[in-house]
């Protein structure tokens, strides 16, 4: 097993409108996160906006955030591609670069059958000896990871944990009764963490953290020392944030927040629209009424 665990925001990806990328705000938010205390950082999740970047950007985005974690708390670095080729160059170079493990997600613009599913995270796996977490993301997937594929991936011994991102917490339960131990498992923003906590997840990967992060690692202390009620307090408070993020777009959402935070991370890269202003005024409240919680 990898020992990842806890809290990993997935971190946005500061853009400029010239496509550079605004490495001082991300050095600011990577240092701000660690200084929180959370366990790691995911750089080009889906809050990162990996879709939208192109190669040359997300590996900047990588470098920098390798470079200023500084071996603080490790980094698992997104991977998605709809070749094989592409994950296993993606793969090898974020390893070169320093990364400490891989978040490993497969898109695809025709339907991929199980097979070929399996054997191209297989690849990614065996294109590095760092340890691999697989993503699932059947809301925006064309082909997700079905139970019996994740049960089959879970016997590499390089493929160590997952994280879905379905909103159906049975299903996390399925996984982790199909598994065995094998996979560590992680939740997503869809989920209630604390729920998935007290089932046998380790933590969770989720853009929230980047905008609460003292208050994520705080439910995260709750649920490991088996204080459910206090958790469960805080879970109902901090589920509102989530909420917004249901009904916001993700992304717009998240550097929204960040901005009325001070940090100066950009918009969401076109076509994504910025976040209205009516969601700044929601977010805006939310995290008024979350001071002084952590």
């Amino acid at each position: 097993m990898s020992g990842f665990h806890g809290v990993f925001p997935y971190l946005v990806s500061p853009i400029a409108p010239d496509g550079s990328v605004l490495e001082a705000g991300l050095r600011r938010l990577v240092d701000h996160l660690i200084a929180s205390g959370v366990h790691g950082l995911t750089p080009l999740g889906s809050t990162g906006e990996f879709a939208y970047l192109d190669a040359s950007q997300r590996r900047r985005i990588v470098e920098v955030v390798v470079d200023q974690a500084a071996r603080r708390v490790p980094v698992v670095a997104g991977v998605a591609a709809t070749t094989t080729a592409d994950a296993v160059r993606q793969v090898r170079d974020y390893a070169a670069i320093g990364a400490d493990g891989i978040l490993a997600i497969m898109e695809a613009y025709f339907p991929v059958p199980e097979a070929g599913v399996i054997s191209y995270f297989q690849a990614i796996a065996e294109a590095t000896p760092l340890p691999v977490v697989l993503y699932t993301n059947p809301m925006f997937q064309r082909s997700d990871l079905s139970l019996p594929a994740i049960e089959a991936l879970s016997r590499h011994p390089r493929i160590v944990g997952i994280k879905d991102a379905s909103n159906n917490t049975g299903r996390l339960l399925s996984i982790l009764n199909r598994v065995e131990g094998r996979l560590e498992v992680f939740a997503a923003s869809a989920h209630i963490p604390a729920a998935v906590m007290l089932i046998g997840g380790v933590g969770w990967m989720a853009g929230p953290a980047c905008v609460i992060p003292r208050e994520s690692v705080r439910l995260y202390e709750l649920c490991k020392a088996g204080r459910w009620p206090e958790a469960m307090a805080l879970q109902r408070v901090l589920w509102r944030l989530n909420e917004l993020f249901a009904a916001h777009s993700l992304a717009a959402c998240i550097k929204g927040a960040l901005q009325i935070q001070g940090f100066a991370v950009g918009d969401p890269l076109p076509p994504q629209p910025p976040l209205s202003e009516a969601g700044r005024q929601a977010v805006a409240a939310a995290l008024d009424s979350l001071k002084g919680l952590a």
